[in-house]
This record gives C-alpha cells, structure tokens and sequence, in this order.
C-alpha cells in the first residue's frame, strides 16, 4: 500500500512428403505451390490514456486552466473530472475537447452543474471498473471505508481535499485524489494526474506539478 503524495486469438494438415513445401514456405492454395510464410499475429493492447483532474474552481481560483493541463486534453482518451467546478464555463469546455469525460458534481457546484452531472460516475475502460465521486471523507479509514462502499470498483477518483492522494485498499481498490491544477492550498504545488490502462491493469500513475503561476 502507498502512502499519499505529499506533493507531489483447421490447422492444416501437413503435405505429403513428395509435395512438402520449400523450406520458409507455407502450404499455397495452387498444389505444390509453397507461398510466402505469413507473420505471426499477436494481438495488440490498447492503451487506454487517462487524464485526471479535480477541484478547479474557475474563475474563482484562477482565470483559466493551465497551459499544461490543456495540451493533456487531446491527448486523453478519458478525462475524468472529480468535481467543484464553480463554473459552467470549464465543464463546457471539456466537453468540447475530451474525447470522452466522465465528471461528477462538487459541494462548490451550484444547480446547474448539478443538473449536468451526477454525484457519482462510473465507467469500464480497458477491464477495469472506474467510479468517480467529490467526497470521501477524512483521510483515516479511507480505504476501508470506500472499499465498503464501492465494492464491485477497480478504480475510485476522488477530490475536495485539494491533497494528492494515492493509496490501495486491501480489496486492490485503488484511491486516486489529482489534487487540484488550481488551487493548491497546504501542498507545495498545483497537480493533475495521468494514467493508462493496459491489458486491465492500471499503469504509469503519473502526478504532475503545475509551475507556479
């Protein structure tokens, strides 16, 4: 278990021996017509690319998203964002630009975010099983407590504490705060996270710190 961050797919049946093909040939359609050796197909996992974000607070907080965190948009296949928008502005826009958002609505959210999105969110990428909601409470017991709560989830993107946070639950439920691009309050710096989703595994968790601005 880690810590939270502080800062942070007939075979065919083989010729005759008078008719065997050329050695590095494969059996032709023609007879006795040995063809060219197919390569081997290995199926291919897709990569599943993650964006996570939480707590901007706009405009409150600060004007605008930061240019980092923009440039991560398009690259995303999923953004998830964990909630406390303010405003209708940023919400918006992500819808514009993501490929796919999966959000949920904050304590700071008035009712017309509410009315836009749900207080929790759920998703299957990749085989893994996604939940996103604002709050989960203090930070002792957490991962019991959300274990509990969310038992069929692989994955919990959480925010409100503005703290990032990533910890695993002894069920394997993993617990991820990005903390907030906006907002960075007690933490040293402001924080987004990215992540992919391999063959239904979680992989590359990545916090980023956002320079000051």
């Amino acid at each position: 278990m880690r810590g939270p961050i502080v800062v942070l797919r007939h075979a065919r049946s083989p010729p005759r021996p008078a008719e065997r093909p050329a050695p590095g040939a494969t059996w032709g359609a023609a007879r006795g017509a040995p063809r060219r050796r197919e390569a081997a197909r290995t199926p291919r996992l897709r990569c599943v690319r993650l964006l996570l974000m939480s707590d901007t607070h706009l405009p409150k907080r600060a004007a605008r998203l930061p240019a980092p965190l923009l440039d991560e948009i398009p690259r995303a296949d999923v953004v998830f964002h964990a909630g406390d928008w303010v405003d209708t502005a940023t919400l918006d826009l992500l819808e514009s630009r993501s490929r796919r958002l999966v959000a949920v609505y904050g304590n700071n959210d008035g009712p017309e975010l509410r009315a836009r999105l749900p207080e929790i969110a759920h998703a299957d990428l990749g085989g893994l099983r996604f939940g996103v909601i604002h709050e989960t409470g203090p930070a002792k017991g957490r991962e019991t407590r959300c274990a509990a709560r969310f038992p069929d989830l692989d994955v919990l993107v959480f925010g409100h504490s503005h703290i990032p946070w990533d910890t695993t639950a002894p069920t394997g439920l993993r617990l991820l705060n990005p903390g907030s691009p906006t907002d960075r309050r007690r933490q040293p710096h402001c924080t987004y996270m990215t992540a992919t989703v391999t063959g239904a595994r979680l992989t590359g968790v990545e916090l980023h710190r956002l320079p000051p601005r």
